[in-house]
């Protein structure tokens, strides 16, 4: 009796090139050159949070005060004048740490279809229990409702950097899985995030994560982010792309689809563009009655102090120096031009695999076949199977031993691979 096999797959794809969309009209900017906060563009934002919570269990107390929100020329690398937004440790009303907080609620709100962008040098922040985000919080409410909760109002975390993970950048979204009765289950939060690297300019290995190497040596240059950087996503209808310095790290589609199987179920993987590993996620529309990031949204620039370990750094270290200033030089607002992004015409190839579970045929159909091949190569390096690539083809893997495995798919602009993870017995199954 022949032994059938189950096999898993991780999906990365290898893009031979690398594009962003064009970017288009600028829209709206500001490029803190005045001296003081444009409130036509602005709100300063005060206090705790809700019921004395920011929903971090930060320790501050944000305040307009030109101690934690000011002004600065002259700052090394700016281009030109700069917000500060600065946290220091002194009993202000019933905290014992101030901080700042502005947002353009009310006053300017974005959606699909544009670049959000900030240039940022959070210089002072190296140590746990400090922190600075740019990011972005609903603008719209549902018809007919008087709030939006959150997470189903959805969240969008251009920038998080955090002194608890030195060295990186955090590009996320929240979201909330599932709604009964209008009520968010806080088992269902959704979180879909990767780490910019700045010592490597890429995603971190995921078999080494590194995560900044806590704590950072005295004086290391890379904590604090090593000076300004420009921190953005690239907003579609389909998907958020995450970048540092036009580099993107993060590409979180909004639905099922993009190089994931559509199954239903959120997911996340790595693909490496050029050489560099970038993060990729999903979530699918869980719940019917509202899709966040559908609607516009508001900027917020926000220092804080503290929390959970998992947010704003966790809590405060003795190592912590106060004050702790971040610089913002500026805040732009484009409009794209189409909706390519990352992905050229040429890359959107839509391919399937199947079935799941296969046993002794493994599948592969292909939209445009045209001018595409496919090999697969056991670990040594040695290709098994060689051929070109019509609209469907079958491959026999009914005599494939126990082992890693890996199927290229390529034409002379785009190669795309499945890595065989391992075998066990009973089936052969992939999963994209």
């Amino acid at each position: 009796m022949q032994t059938k096999y189950f096999l898993n797959f991780t999906l990365i794809l290898f893009i031979n090139f690398i594009t962003h969309s064009q970017v288009g009209t600028l829209i709206w900017e500001d490029n803190f050159n005045s001296g003081q906060l444009d409130l036509t563009k602005w709100n300063y934002e005060e206090g705790t949070g809700v019921n004395g919570d920011f929903g971090t269990g930060q320790l501050d107390r944000a305040t307009q005060r030109i101690e934690n929100v000011s002004f600065q020329n002259n700052v090394n690398g700016a281009e030109d004048g700069c917000l500060v937004i600065t946290t220091r440790q002194e009993f202000y009303i019933d905290r014992n740490y101030t901080s700042g907080r502005i947002n353009t609620a009310g006053k300017a709100s974005w959606g699909p279809g544009h670049r959000i962008v900030t240039r940022a040098y959070p210089r002072d922040v190296k140590q746990k229990g400090q922190g600075f985000a740019f990011w972005m919080m609903p603008d719209e409410i549902p018809n007919g409702w008087d709030y939006i909760m959150w997470p189903q109002g959805g969240e969008i975390d251009i920038m998080e950097y955090v002194g608890s993970i030195p060295y990186h950048n955090l590009g996320s979204v929240h979201y909330a899985w599932f709604w009964e009765n209008n009520q968010w289950q806080s088992w269902n939060h959704g979180h879909k995030g990767f780490y910019y690297s700045f010592e490597t300019d890429q995603v971190p290995n995921p078999s080494e994560p590194g995560y900044g190497g806590y704590p950072p040596t005295l004086n290391d240059p890379n904590a604090g982010s090593t000076g300004f950087h420009n921190y953005g996503i690239d907003w579609y209808t389909d998907r958020i792309e995450f970048f540092v310095d036009n580099y993107v790290y993060h590409i979180h589609y909004l639905n099922d689809g993009g190089i994931f199987q559509v199954d239903g179920q959120d997911g996340d993987t790595i693909m490496t563009i050029e050489n560099n590993r970038v993060g990729v996620s999903e979530y699918s529309n869980h719940f019917n009655e509202w899709f966040p990031f559908e609607h516009n949204m508001y900027a917020i620039l926000s220092a804080g102090v503290g929390g959970q370990d998992y947010t704003y750094g966790g809590s405060i270290v003795p190592e912590a120096e106060f004050p702790c200033s971040v610089f913002i030089d500026w805040v732009k607002v484009y409009e794209i031009d189409g909706n390519l992004g990352i992905h050229e015409n040429d890359t959107k190839t839509n391919f399937n695999v199947f079935p799941n579970p296969a046993y002794d045929i493994l599948n592969i159909h292909i939209e445009n076949p045209i001018e595409y091949s496919f090999k697969i190569i056991d670990i040594s390096g040695k290709i098994l199977v060689e051929d070109t690539l019509e609209q469907s083809s079958a491959i026999d893997v009914s005599n494939f031993k126990k082992g890693i495995y890996l199927v290229l798919v390529s034409n002379s602009k785009i190669t795309m691979s499945v890595i065989y993870l391992h075998f066990s017995h009973c089936k052969f199954s992939l999963f994209l």
